[in-house]
């Protein structure tokens, strides 16, 4: 969790500075004050986190020029301004010059706490699409794309981030909606093959009769309507990585013909007799437990062991309810910037109300919600039914994850403050201290 946001006050006045001070640090805001605009100069770093309140009469560098210099290196930072009687008109000029708010002098501390807590607010989600954009930028794509601090996350981006430059092909379990596809992806671009295709086949998508050209390619007429030589599939993902999405779905007959290839690593076209040399990495995915099918005899053994060389399960959302918050904010910010359309903020009714859903369709569903949301087609009703969750799961264990995620989102939401966060959860600080250290959440606290 990053440092809680705070208030860099600017005030000639010590009598003043310190008032504004008192009152905004009764409330919990942090903050921080200087007597100039020249040494507030000094103490703003890139991506300050936190918002200004200054003064328009200043000595030196007044208000108004540190407002146009502040601003013209980052135009979101949020700058309250104080005036006196005679600045009215100034401040109005100052708001068109993109000034956040102004404040008249005398002021009640509570109209000061109001207008900072709204800047605030305004200032951290600013902050959270910028550290959203970075990490998507960022070299740790893995963490950038597989979102999640559930422990069974960070077990699987550690996975894939070990398997990623060996040539070793994986297999991919879990239910649908969890984001097979996604980890194949992540699987192929931290590895050496990241420059070749990545080619993914639905295999319950292709009807049996088009399933051997499409996955081995033929020559031209090797049979009727074959006019011309196609490439298939896995010669395609020569050089880099082909992803067999419903494995359990592929025809016997084409098992058979896959483990073939994969043993000998070289492929015939239909209508060919010359073998082709393939070097590509594979993985393949399940919704299914393969090993329980190849018990049964409705998939080949040979080739789930031969597809097992390691292994990636991937967990079902309801069982890692404390990313929920995390996710869904980011399909919001995702759909927002997708649809042209303002991100709505979520409120805590929403999120007890999202932790709560046992989630059938997974990730998948969540962002289906998100999109409807920002979309404003929710038609008053929840979008994702009941709410019951219907798992399996052991009571003490669902209200451990639900309680975790609601404790996680109100620290996030109110930037780590413990005053606030136990406010909006309607506990005492010292029990929501207590339950931090119980569900080691010691990185998300500010104080």
């Amino acid at each position: 969790m990053t440092d809680a946001l705070k208030a860099l006050i600017i005030e000639d006045d010590p009598d003043v500075r310190l008032g504004c001070e008192q009152a905004l640090q009764l409330e919990g805001i942090a903050t921080e004050s200087v007597a100039s605009a020249e040494e507030a100069k000094r103490r703003l770093a890139k991506g300050f986190r936190g918002v200004i309140v200054s003064d328009i009469r200043l000595p030196r560098m007044d208000g108004m020029a540190f407002l146009r210099e502040t601003l013209a290196v980052d135009p979101e930072l949020p700058v309250v301004l104080i005036t006196g009687h005679g600045d009215i008109s100034m401040a109005v000029q100052a708001m068109k010059d993109g000034a956040y708010d102004f404040i008249q002098k005398p002021f009640s501390p509570e109209y000061l706490v109001e207008v900072v807590r709204r800047a605030l607010e305004k200032r951290r989600l600013v902050l959270e699409v910028r550290d959203l954009r970075q990490r998507l930028e960022g070299r740790d794509q893995i963490e950038a794309r597989l979102i999640g601090n559930a422990p069974t996350m960070v077990s699987v981006r550690s996975l894939i981030a070990g398997l990623g430059d060996s040539a070793a092909d994986v297999l991919v379990q879990g239910e649908t909606g969890t984001g097979k596809e996604l980890v194949a992806r992540c699987l192929h671009e931290a590895s050496r093959r990241r420059k070749g295709n990545f080619v993914a086949i639905n295999c319950g998508g292709l009807p049996e009769t088009l399933f051997e050209s499409e996955i081995f390619g033929h020559e031209a007429g090797a049979y009727t309507g074959a006019g011309k030589r196609r490439i298939g599939k896995i010669e395609h993902a020569n050089g880099g990585t082909l992803f067999l999405d419903e494995i359990e779905t592929m025809p016997i007959a084409m098992q058979i013909k896959l483990l073939r290839v994969l043993q000998e690593r070289s492929l015939e076209r239909l209508g060919s007799n010359t073998s082709i040399p393939i070097d590509c990495r594979i993985v393949a995915a399940t919704k299914e437990d393969l090993r329980a099918l190849a018990e049964q005899g409705r998939f080949r053994a040979d080739l789930y062991y031969r597809l097992s060389v390691a292994t990636i399960m991937l967990p079902p959302l309801r069982e890692r309810r404390e990313d929920i918050p995390l996710l869904f904010e980011h399909f919001l910010l995702q759909a927002a910037a997708r649809h042209g359309r303002p991100a709505p903020a979520s409120d805590p009714a929403c999120v007890h109300q999202l932790v709560g859903y046992h989630w059938p369709g997974n990730v998948r569903e969540l962002r289906n919600v998100a999109d409807r949301r920002v979309l404003g087609i929710e038609n008053g009703a929840p979008p994702f039914g009941s709410g019951v969750d219907e798992s399996p799961r052991p009571l003490a264990e669902s209200v451990e994850a639900f309680e975790r995620a609601l404790i996680v989102d109100a620290l996030r939401r109110h930037n780590g403050n413990l005053s606030r966060s136990a406010e909006a959860l309607s506990i005492p600080k010292t029990t929501l201290h207590d339950k931090i250290r119980k569900h080691r959440l010691a990185e998300f606290g500010a104080g």
